[in-house]
């Protein structure tokens, strides 16, 4: 229940969602409590609630109080202080808010569609932050990005990185060629460039061309320009599987990467995805363990479903044929020659083959690719071709992954939560619900508290976000009170777009953003750039 102490009766949504956030971008952070002079009346108190703090600390009964869009303390409530809304939080838990480290909602939150920019899907999941520009997608204009948050806010808190792909695609288009020391140099500048204006660090997506077609010692010269400004290296690996070079050397050219740039590296969904490589979880985990060892700071976000989520092209067309872009793909698979179809043949094979296959978007959505084929009286791969010259930016999901090595990944302290939100897929509206019903309710894989600290306080610390993960006084007043016990995904494959259930209410800088279970339509989020500090060489 939600009562406002200052007209004692239940709280107007409707002039929380009218208030104004003020500027979102937060270029430094004071963690700093403000004095809590008695007597005084601060904005909120969420109490009666069980309280698990982010910080590892076992669960505890306790006040929160939040004012000027922070924590002011938690605990027992100071003497004297009184709070324009009271929340009972009475048989519920009161956690930080959660991050998303990856997603892919980069285009909603700067929509100029309020529904979009609300974000509702994240925020009834518990999450707060959310990270943009992934997989080597992020606009390296960030002052840009930052400046269109500023104007229309999103509803959860937005970060970005600079995306390698988006970089590349500027200088070199979409040929398969290396740069020459020019354009290497110009690459490097709009990766510094970015970094100035607040990105997180250099996200890569090597599985996708163009960004295939980069060499190792290319992706290092760019991820040194971010490392020279404390960002972190994230990446979608080249290979998750068997489509190239191999999951083992793909995890390989990652710790290279990072070692040689000189920059923490974090593996984007981490995952042993097709035949070939399912059951490869304990050695991937044991490699990045002795990386980690020899001082090498390595993490990794997961989403824990089986499918994984792509583009068919992506999926099924070898990389030489996507040199030129997609209307140089697209003229290939008219001309359906013999090397191509091959190539074609092997993907689909990795995948699991024509069953394993969905459509998600485009005329032929919820449709299984065997069952596409059959109606159609052609052999699978014949199907796929057609497909992808008919629509050649069809998404799929396709079920390639084993249970063990889903959980073999969950288990892990250096695996964090995250979505990978894209459409089409559950894990946009359920990741961080599923992984609360899957490994801390129905199976021992860990605590609810090892759960809420992967969810928060780990993710912050990896990402540099200060002040944000943890229910401390003077952070960020980013704060979620759920029912553990309703706490759950209710997305599917067949309907992936149904919210998450069991978040009460939830806070984002000190703002109400769900109340009783419903998106109140406020816009508080901000966005959290990267500090800039005066050794980096910024241009002012």
């Amino acid at each position: 229940m939600i009562r406002s102490a200052a007209i004692g009766g239940v709280l107007c949504l409707t002039m929380l969602a009218a208030a104004s956030s003020g500027r979102t971008s937060e270029p430094g952070v004071s963690l700093r409590p403000a004095p809590l002079s008695a007597p005084r009346t601060i904005d909120a108190i969420v109490a009666g609630g069980r309280v698990i703090d982010g910080s590892g600390a076992a669960p505890r009964n306790s006040e929160v109080g939040i004012d000027d869009g922070r924590i002011v303390y938690v605990g027992p409530r100071p003497a004297g202080v009184t709070a324009e809304q009271m929340i009972d939080a009475t048989g519920l838990t009161v956690v930080p808010g959660f991050i998303d480290p990856h997603t892919h909602s980069g285009s909603d939150a700067l929509s100029d569609e309020p529904g979009r920019r609300l974000l509702a899907n994240h925020l009834l999941q518990g999450v707060t932050t959310i990270v943009i520009g992934n997989d080597g997608g992020g606009d390296p204009d960030v002052g840009a990005v930052l400046t269109r948050l500023d104007r229309q806010p999103a509803g959860p808190n937005v970060a970005a990185f600079v995306g390698f792909g988006a970089v590349r695609r500027l200088i070199l288009g979409e040929a398969d060629r290396a740069p020459t020391a020019d354009e290497q140099r110009r690459m490097e500048g709009l990766v510094g460039a970015a970094m100035c204006n607040g990105a997180l660090g250099l996200s890569s997506g090597l599985y996708y061309a163009p960004q295939s077609f980069a060499h190792t010692e290319e992706v290092i010269g760019l991820a040194r320009a971010a490392a020279r400004r404390d960002g972190i290296y994230e990446t979608h690996l080249r290979d998750e599987g068997s489509s190239s070079i191999g999951l083992p050397a793909a995890i390989e050219e990652a710790l290279t990467i990072a070692e040689s740039a000189g920059l923490p590296l974090h593996i984007a969904h981490i995952k042993a995805l097709g035949v070939d490589a399912q059951g490869m979880a304990p050695r991937v985990i044991a490699r990045i363990e002795r990386a980690r060892t020899e001082g090498l700071r390595v993490t990794a976000d997961q989403y824990p479903w089986e499918a994984s989520s792509t583009r068919l092209a992506s999926a099924l067309v070898p990389r030489w044929a996507m040199d030129g872009g997609r209307a140089a793909m697209v003229a290939r698979l008219r001309e359906n020659g013999a090397r191509l179809r091959e190539g074609m043949a092997e993907q689909l094979r990795v995948r699991g083959g024509a069953g394993a296959v969905l459509l998600v978007d485009g005329r032929y959505q919820g449709q299984r690719l065997d069952a596409i084929a059959s109606e159609w009286d052609v052999a699978p791969l014949d199907a796929a071709i057609r497909l992808l010259i008919e629509e050649p930016g069809a998404g799929i999901v396709s079920f390639n992954m084993a249970d063990a090595d889903i959980e073999a990944f969950a288990r892990q302290p250096w695996v964090v939560a995250g979505s990978d939100a894209s459409g089409g897929h559950p894990r946009a509206y359920g990741s961080f619900a599923r992984r609360w019903r899957l490994f801390v309710r129905e199976r021992p894989v860990m605590t609810e508290t090892e759960f809420v600290r992967r969810a928060s306080a780990t993710t912050a610390d990896l990402l540099g976000l200060k002040g944000r993960g943890r229910l401390l006084a003077g952070h960020a007043a980013d704060i979620v009170i759920l029912d553990p016990a309703a706490y759950r995904e209710r997305a599917t494959y067949a309907a992936p777009e149904l919210p998450a259930s069991g978040v009460r209410h939830l806070f984002v800088n000190g703002r109400l953003a769900v109340a009783n279970g419903v998106p109140t339509g406020t816009f508080a989020g901000r966005f959290l750039a990267k500090p800039r500090q005066p050794d980096w060489n910024c241009p002012e």
